[in-house]
């Protein structure tokens, strides 16, 4: 879920609360956390990147 641009809690949609902005309260706040630790949030990876992030050797040509 995605916070309106309102300045809306992105767990409820209440008012923002400085102290724990972008949430509107703590409660909130540990919602949000307690979804990305158990993976309902995750971030899209592809398979292809190298893990030191260089460019994979092209394939040699076979004589």
């Amino acid at each position: 879920m995605i916070a309106p641009a309102t300045g809306a809690c992105p767990i409820c949609g209440k008012p923002t609360d400085p102290a724990t902005k972008p949430f509107c309260s703590r409660r909130c706040a540990d919602i949000d956390l307690h979804r990305w630790l158990t993976g309902v949030y995750s971030v899209p990876a592809t398979e292809d990147d190298d893990e030191d992030g260089d460019a994979p050797d092209p394939p040699k040509e076979r004589e």
